[in-house]
């Protein structure tokens, strides 16, 4: 084929994909645009390699080579800003992956809960039981933690700070240890995470269960409420991560155990990024909310309250619409 006739047969697709690159960047490119960009953007390549195999003007290799470059600066640019992509993150994958996982959500959150309950109930039905799990001396220090004379109630009464900032600093790196450490272990074939899963349980159990027992309800339970909606739920959903990274490990399915790993993984890193977030709220509410004194214990009980259930519509509800279409 003739140059000329080449360019007379393509010209107007050529100046179409022009206008269009024109508006994507910026950014006043419609609907319908985006749709054929792909396909307009292959046709621009193969229209090039054309030229080029049939040796035609260096003009018209110029122009085209421009017109792949500027395609493929659009196809592959950054799409969004870090604080839209956190965005998203926060109000639609994360809350979606959840509900996507919600099977390993619910083994994890039973393990969890289960052994929470579970514990709880046998520490105010036998008292000597606690000490199975924790040492006469760490006993001690809680029952001095949660004391009604303390003027600090919580860990930061043991550490003798008086700087609010200093410890939600310290309950974000504990809280964030604790966590990765229930995911990260599910690469021992899951295994690593029923095991945090079912300590973390029995131990809070534990230590919930003798301090209501020896009537520190109204230091305790106050205390923990209002944060526990965000830590507690980011703990299961850790564990929930860390039980998707063993399952791909146990039945990899057709593919490979490295490529389900690495697929299991690109779900629960979703997962991780929410719970950061949950444990920098625990983190934030535990520190300037949790153990103030100042503080009636029916508000902090409605708050609590007000805060378990915003939790729970949030990953129930958030991004549902966005995330089906």
């Amino acid at each position: 084929m003739k140059q000329a006739i080449f360019e007379k047969k393509h010209q107007k697709t050529w100046l179409a994909f022009a206008q269009t690159v024109q508006a994507l960047s910026s950014g006043k490119a419609q609907p319908n645009e985006l749709h054929s960009f792909i396909q307009d953007y292959r046709r621009i390549c193969q229209h090039l390699a054309l030229a080029k195999q049939r040796g035609y003007s260096y003009p018209l290799l110029e122009s085209l080579e421009l017109l792949a470059l500027q395609g493929h600066q659009q196809f592959y640019r950054h799409k969004s800003p870090i604080f839209e992509q956190l965005l998203a993150l926060i109000v639609i994958e994360f809350p979606a992956t959840v509900r996507q996982q919600w099977r390993y959500v619910a083994v994890a959150g039973g393990l969890f809960f289960g052994s929470l309950a579970l514990m709880a109930l046998l520490t105010g039905l036998f008292p000597n039981l606690i000490y199975s799990l924790l040492s006469p001396a760490q006993v001690a220090n809680m029952e001095h933690m949660y004391d009604p004379a303390q003027r600090l109630i919580g860990p930061m009464s043991l550490r003798n700070h008086q700087d609010d900032w200093v410890m939600f600093g310290f309950y974000i790196m504990n809280n964030i240890g604790i966590a990765f450490q229930t995911f990260a272990s599910g690469l021992v074939f899951g295994l690593g995470s029923v095991f945090f899963l079912l300590f973390n349980g029995l131990n809070i159990g534990a230590i919930a269960g003798h301090l209501t027992r020896v009537g520190y309800t109204d230091t305790f339970w106050p205390f923990v409420i209002g944060h526990g909606a965000f830590e507690l739920t980011a703990i299961v959903l850790a564990g929930a991560a860390g039980l998707k990274l063993g399952a791909a490990l146990i039945a990899p399915g057709p593919v490979t155990r490295a490529t389900a790993l690495r697929q299991a993984a690109a779900v629960s890193v979703k997962l991780i990024g929410g719970v950061v977030v949950f444990l920098v709220l625990a983190a934030f509410i535990e520190a300037y909310w949790s153990s103030s004194t100042s503080i009636a214990s029916s508000v902090k009980y409605t708050v609590g309250a007000a805060l378990w259930l915003l939790v729970l519509f949030y990953l129930f509800a958030s991004g549902r619409n966005r995330y089906a279409s």
